[in-house]
């Protein structure tokens, strides 16, 4: 008898759909937020996409079976720069483009059997959910945490919009289908205030013992605290000072230049109608031309101000350069050129010919300034540094800290390298920015009773050219303003996407509320999310703070209870094919409807959950595909075959011929029950693979291996959920396997009675023993050397010494 799973898979998605097995409980009793990061709707989803579903949906249904109300809820990142373009590209509007992949990519993912609440479906560009995105935006802005300046930004021109920080990766856009190399443009934008956040970000991360290390890493190294001091630099025949961040006081006397990132914004003031002007507005166009990276690795330049600054430690005046490879985002933007002690500052002062003092000297060496071919910057002894001379480092860094205080001239400060999140982008396909302009009133928020401002439909063109698509929108533009009731203009950005995937996980909490984004009894409820699964470690630095912030704001305001979203997050591993990331753009994408179609869910399923760990990158494969459509057939057939034989019951009274296998059926339960606690899904399905062998080998009767097949039908369910509850079914069973419970193990047969044993001559295997588990080294090392595979090994050599690894590996040094 054939599988067919067309029918098999359609039969059982019905009844979990007509008996609402996957409907959140509105009042768990054991709660269990499990939540995968929602999806872009590019289109039908692939293998590449379905990683993140298949492996969501196979922890859900174990949480599911262990006794928790489960709320595992889905939704669609649908606002954003590829629906926009995709939609310019192929002539219609944004909306039609992303609902139609909606609901294209819904019966995908249903098709896969994932166990979501669609109750509970939000997408991000209907009115319902960006009226909160809005709110969002108004309560930061309440709070001062939201606020406008003009500032140099980065500017993609592929994209036609500015871009954050951390959406810029090695001075490109960080869009895969752009890439385009980044600008800086002055431009007057929204900001986040996340800086004032900065310390609360770092010491959280602490809390998150069940985050990946490696993204806790990158938080810290974004975040980038630094304790130093600030030392006030004022310029000479003039009211103007700057501060100047440095975690080196220590090396103060040996400042002979000051140099300013060209975006610093007193640079304009410093030459204002002075003979440098013009020179240093030219750098200033090139050098904003200039990747990052470019910056910071190409030959250091700059341009001379005409204006000094008065060392504070020794009033030495010193010449004050525009230079790129200094950075606004770093520090205050502003460096102390140091250059016998900092690589970058000794490469300038080299290329202008500026002095190059020395004031630390290594502890146990003097240095010579003209023999020096680079920087020293370690720590050493203070020389050439008036009263300080002779201190260590560390002691000078403190009192030359201690000395500006006192002069009010500095002191201890702690810097970030997080800057404020800017927000604003010049395009249609966002959340709108409710705020409106009055010439009276200045800037006035939207009130909330007039929320949401929604998109205007008459647009005609989409495509930005330098600005929003919206500025042009009359009908939308032109407004009233709400405090004097006079002409007014509203703002013509939309917010960065990353706002809204900041509070998603709070709307899966009470979708269908009107009066609030979600009440404080269904946060109170569901927060913080259990497990949290998805994408890699891109998103370290990009929307895991994110969210992180937006939690701590709304936490701060009694909204919510908890100041920390997740506490456990699991990221996986890339979908290759042919050796690359699966994507549309490459060609190489395995469509997750057309798959499914041909070969099954499950079978999709357990390719995926098989082929690598999780957390690793897995190439997809025919090979893959044929290996699991075996493992099911296999299945199928041992259950068919023996249905008559199966045991629903734990035997008791276990023969001695059956002792082995039911000792492999409770390590079968463990090792599974163990690997998918811990997302060691292939490590599972192995352990079932295994299982099935020792069934096919088996005698194949009596109540031991009828309880054998009856566990593994039992143990396949979270990966293969339509087969496992048919073959339930077939067997006897009612309703679904995600109803009943997960099955235990008798802790007494979880360790062999016997163990085989490797063994090795010099490191390389010669044998492999059969012994008692519990046997002492001496009767292995007895059975090894009576093995004739080993004796033929051993003939004339001298035996130098054995090491053993109980109950696994036997090692025999000789020579």
């Amino acid at each position: 008898m054939k599988y067919d799973h067309a029918t098999v898979e359609k039969k059982w998605q019905n009844y979990w759909s007509e008996n609402n097995l996957f409907t959140t409980h509105e009042k768990p009793k054991k709660k269990f937020y499990n939540l995968v990061m929602y999806a872009y709707p590019s289109g039908d989803i692939h293998m590449g996409h379905s990683k993140n579903y298949v492996i969501g949906d196979v922890y859900a249904r174990f949480k599911m079976r262990q006794g928790y109300d489960v709320l595992h809820p889905f939704g669609w990142d649908a606002f954003g720069l590829p629906a926009e373009n995709q939609a310019i590209k192929v002539g219609i509007p944004p909306e039609k483009w992303t609902l139609d992949n909606i609901r294209i990519s819904d019966e995908s993912l249903k098709l896969l059997g994932i166990s979501y609440d669609w109750s509970r479906e939000v997408i991000t560009c209907l009115p319902d959910y960006y009226k909160w995105t809005q709110w969002m935006f108004l309560l930061l802005y309440k709070r001062g945490l939201a606020y406008k300046k003009e500032a140099y930004v980065n500017w993609c021109p592929g994209c036609q919009t500015v871009l954050a920080n951390e959406q810029v990766i090695d001075g490109r856009c960080y869009r895969s289908n752009c890439k385009s190399v980044i600008e800086k443009r002055k431009l007057n934008q929204w900001f986040f205030k996340i800086t004032d956040y900065a310390e609360r970000l770092l010491d959280g991360l602490n809390k998150l013992s069940g985050w990946p290390e490696n993204v806790k890493t990158m938080q810290r190294n974004w975040i980038g605290k630094s304790d130093g001091c600030d030392i006030v630099f004022k310029v000479v025949d003039s009211d103007m000072n700057f501060t100047v961040f440095t975690t080196r006081p220590d090396t103060i006397y040996g400042v002979t230049f000051m140099s300013l990132a060209p975006e610093h914004p007193v640079v304009e003031d410093l030459v204002k109608g002075s003979e440098h002007e013009t020179a240093v507005r030219q750098y200033i166009q090139e050098a904003t031309k200039r990747t990052e990276i470019e910056r910071i690795e190409k030959e250091k330049d700059g341009v001379f101000t005409g204006c000094y600054a008065i060392n504070p430690a020794n009033h030495e005046k010193v010449p004050i350069f525009v230079a790129d490879y200094v950075l606004l985002e770093y520090g205050s933007g502003v460096v102390m050129g140091v250059p016998a002690h900092d690589s970058r500052d000794f490469q300038f002062a080299k290329k202008y010919n500026l002095p190059i003092r020395v004031v630390i000297n290594p502890p146990d060496s003097e240095l010579i300034s003209e023999s020096m071919t680079d920087a020293y910057e370690d720590f050493g002894v203070m020389v050439n540094s008036g009263t300080f001379t002779g201190l260590s480092s560390e002691a000078g860094i403190k009192a030359v800290t201690e000395f500006l205080a006192a002069k009010k001239l500095g002191g201890p400060s702690i810097n970030y390298r997080l800057k404020d999140w800017l927000i604003s982008r010049q395009r249609y396909w966002g959340a709108p920015i409710p705020i409106i302009y009055c010439d009276k009133c200045g800037i006035v928020p939207v009130p909330d009773a007039q929320l949401p401002v929604l998109l205007p439909e008459d647009i005609k063109d989409y495509i930005p050219k330098g600005k929003s698509p919206l500025a042009a929108v009359e009908s939308y533009i032109n407004t009233t303003c709400p405090q004097c009731g006079g002409s007014a203009k509203r703002d013509a950005d939309t917010m960065d996407t990353f706002v809204c995937s900041s509070w998603y996980f709070l709307r899966y909490l009470d979708p269908k509320n009107e009066n609030e984004f979600c009440s404080k009894t269904e946060a109170d409820t569901w927060l913080p999310i259990d497990q949290y699964i998805g994408g890699g470690s891109e998103h370290a630095t990009g929307h895991l703070i994110y969210f992180r912030f937006f939690t701590k704001v709304l936490c701060d305001t009694d909204y919510i209870s908890v100041d920390e979203p997740a506490m456990k997050l699991f990221n996986l591993g890339m979908v290759l094919k042919d050796g690359e990331v699966m994507s549309k753009s490459k060609g190489n994408t395995v469509p997750a409807g057309q798959f499914i179609r041909k070969h099954g869910a499950d079978v999709a399923r357990l390719t995926i959950l098989f082929a690598a760990p999780p957390e690793r990158e897995m190439e997809w494969s025919d090979e893959g595909v044929t290996g699991s459509e075996r493992f099911i057939n296999r299945i199928y057939r041992l259950v068919i075959e023996h249905k008559s034989s199966i045991v629903k019951d734990v035997p008791t009274n276990i023969a001695q011929d059956d002792e082995n296998l039911f000792i492999k059926i409770n390590q079968t339960i463990a090792k599974v029950t163990d690997d998918v606690e811990s997302f060691k899904f292939n490590t599972a399905i192995a352990a079932l693979w295994e299982l099935l062998n020792e069934l096919y080998l088996s005698k194949k009767q009596g109540d031991v291996f009828g309880y054998g097949l009856f566990t593994i039908i039992h143990l396949l369910s979270p990966f293969a959920p339509h087969f496992a509850d048919e073959l339930w079914s077939l067997i006897g069973g009612e309703g679904s396997l995600v109803e009943q419970e997960w099955p235990g193990y008798d802790v007494k047969y979880i360790k062999s009675k016997t163990a085989i044993i490797v063994v090795q001559i010099n490191g390389k295997v010669r044998s492999h023993i059969e012994v008692a588990g519990a046997i002492a080294e001496e009767e292995v090392k007895k059975i090894a050397f009576g093995d004739h595979r080993v004796q033929r090994h051993l003939e004339g050599k001298t035996i130098k010494k054995t090491i053993y690894v109980p109950e696994k590996i036997l090692n025999i040094v000789v020579q």
